[in-house]
């Protein structure tokens, strides 16, 4: 769906051309950074207490799950649950 007019879209393609590389790359990290820490916010919602390697997991299953076919994503996500230390008390 796109219901930008397209005199907006192309005013709005070129400040961000107007930037440099540097910029562009900061902008597109920090938009990473915020989309991370929305996931991350909304499954401490669902789970209050989470573990590390249940944050992990559902992080990965949000951004990259639908890429992977149900055996592929079942290693990844025993392969998160084992890499990832216990919490010292």
């Amino acid at each position: 769906m796109n219901d930008t007019a397209p005199e907006i879209d192309k005013r709005f393609r070129a400040m961000l051309l107007a930037r440099t590389g540097e910029e562009r790359l900061i902008m597109g990290c920090a938009m990473r950074e915020t989309a991370r820490a929305l996931v991350e916010a909304s499954l401490l919602q669902q789970d209050p207490h989470a573990s590390v390697a249940t944050l992990r997991k559902g992080l990965f299953l949000r951004f990259y799950g639908y890429e992977f076919d149900a055996e592929t994503r079942a290693n990844i996500l025993a392969t998160i649950e084992s890499a990832t230390p216990p919490i010292s008390k």
